[in-house]
């Protein structure tokens, strides 16, 4: 399985704002794209979108970069003033399952 996540530094002020989006749900189905775990990680200056599942940076490529995805456009447009700086890409480091 393969995991990767974008992380973004959040303007200050903006938290209320990102939990509104979050609660949202994704713009997109995560079944339907192939994902087979999704979840976003929101602190008081971050936020964490993470992503499972075979092939899922091809998956995500997809969904940054088909311009015809008008809901994920919409998103990624609604995200934007919120952001500080470029989101980076993170990969595990280190992970952990019961045996």
């Amino acid at each position: 399985m393969e995991r990767i996540a974008i992380v973004a530094h959040l303007k200050s002020g903006t938290e209320q704002r990102a939990a509104e989006l979050v609660a949202k749900g994704p713009p997109f189905d995560p079944a339907e794209k192939g994902l087979t775990s999704h979840l976003v990680y929101l602190s008081a200056g971050e936020v964490v979108f993470a992503f499972e599942g075979p092939n899922v940076e091809w998956i995500v490529e997809e969904l940054i970069d088909e311009p015809f995805q008008w809901p994920v456009n919409a998103a990624l447009d609604a995200w934007r003033p919120l952001v500080e700086g470029a989101p980076r890409i993170a990969r595990p480091a280190y992970v952990w399952h019961a045996p």
